[in-house]
């Protein structure tokens, strides 16, 4: 054990442990503590490497928690690992504010970087990798759910988002309500896996496809950029509202604002239907 504990951010493998790196390697056997998404994946990790540290675990409902345990593991000069079940922690898993108050409290914090389901799918897809947006899980209902649908349909760079196989059609049926169906998507599921799958093509023939298919796997979905609106989704929608309170339906406002600015309809819509609740 060093004089100075040492915090390592650790990207794993997502799905194939023949992508471990050397370094990866090297830093779990080393490690004197490992605070892990999920234990028992990480075992199956850690078993693989010969590396056998302490390992507790690090998820959403413990996070805060857990930092106090780590930072005073750190405190006592413990070389302390954190990994997600699979890609770099704190994309879209735990992990932020382990690092933040890791560095606060002065220690070194170093990431052992490795693979992404974001940037592989991002290339596999084929719509362009020099710029895009990640957008993670969407959320599951309400105005934010409506806002994210909207801010994607006039994106005019990739946009990546991670989809739960049990909500994969829900979640392309919302994309293309936005859209519209013509948009290009690709469907990745199982990245690095025996079963890799590579879906490219609209999403209206997506969602017809993963309705007729049992969707099984980790799923990534890339959305082809679209074209630049000619008035921004907020302003759109500002528009819709002066309408509604100078005696509009939202139907109406909505129907007229979409008409003239070429803004999906059903996102002013959802947005004035919000503002009623």
């Amino acid at each position: 054990m060093g004089e100075s504990g040492r915090l390592f951010v650790c990207a794993t493998p997502i799905g194939n442990l023949g992508d471990v790196s050397d370094r990866l390697r090297e830093t779990l056997s080393t490690a004197d503590v490992v605070y892990a998404e999920d234990t028992r994946r990480t075992a199956t990790l850690l078993q693989h490497v010969g590396a056998k540290p302490q390992v507790r675990s690090l998820f959403v409902g413990n996070e805060a928690k857990r930092t106090g345990d780590l930072l005073h593991a750190l405190g006592k000069g413990m070389t302390v690992v954190i990994v997600s079940d699979a890609g770099m922690p704190a994309v879209s898993d735990p992990g932020s504010e382990a690092v933040r108050r890791a560095r606060e409290a002065g220690y070194p914090v170093t990431v052992i970087p490795g693979p992404s389901a974001v940037t592989t799918a991002v290339v596999l897809a084929g719509f362009g990798a020099d710029r895009f947006v990640f957008e993670g899980f969407l959320p599951r209902k309400g105005r934010a759910r409506s806002e994210r649908l909207a801010r994607i349909a006039t994106e005019d760079r990739p946009v990546v988002v991670f989809v739960s196989p049990h909500r994969l059609v829900t979640d392309l049926d919302a994309i293309s309500s936005v859209t519209g169906p013509a948009r290009d998507v690709a469907v990745t599921r199982e990245l690095t896996k025996l079963h890799e799958e590579v879906w490219v093509g609209s999403v209206g023939h997506a969602v017809e496809e993963w309705s007729a298919r049992e969707p099984k796997g980790e799923f990534t979905v890339v959305v082809a950029p679209g074209a630049m609106e000619r008035l921004s989704v907020d302003a759109a929608i500002g528009e819709a509202r002066d309408l509604v309170a100078g005696g509009s339906s939202p139907s109406e406002a909505a129907k007229r604002v979409a008409g003239a600015t070429g803004i999906s309809r059903r996102s002013i819509y959802e947005a004035l239907i919000e503002d009623q609740a």
